[in-house]
């Protein structure tokens, strides 16, 4: 994958890396590798922060969310924010495919209005917005799957 495009990285890339034994540990840990090798280039928004630093605070496991905070900073290429334009865009995808969370679409919606078309994903569901095209981390481990 070129370096140039820069895909959106999902909250879950980070949350199957950093968490317990899970199938999808390695290919989001490979992923990771990746990104901080140059190989991927990410951005994310301010909305993918906001989730990992709820989640792990919630648990009482600050430090984990702290070291989060400071390593995704590091690994993305830009941060975007989440405007008034995207809650509208994140409304017209939840009318259009209901079956998406509110989180999710509020992502998809910041990366089409910011020019972005690919995200880095395991949710299955972001494969029913047409105008994206999920890049499911296994497929960087093993190329050929």
């Amino acid at each position: 994958m070129a370096a140039t495009e820069a895909l959106f990285l999902d909250t879950n890339i980070i949350m199957y890396a950093i968490g317990t034994d899970h199938p999808l540990k390695p290919a989001c840990v490979a992923a990771l590798r990746q990104v901080e090798a140059g190989t991927i280039q990410v951005v994310t928004n301010v909305e993918v922060f906001q989730e990992l630093l709820h989640r792990y605070t919630a648990i009482g496991r600050h430090e984990v969310a702290a070291h989060t905070f400071t390593h995704l900073k590091a690994l993305c290429e830009q941060v975007l924010p989440v405007l008034e334009a995207d809650l509208d865009r994140a409304f017209a995808i939840l009318n259009n495919q209901p079956h998406i969370n509110v989180r999710d679409a509020l992502h998809a919606a910041t990366m089409l209005n910011n020019g972005l078309r690919k995200i880095l994903s395991t949710d299955t569901h972001f494969d029913a917005i047409p105008e994206i095209t999920r890049i499911d981390p296994r497929t960087l481990l093993f190329p050929n799957n």
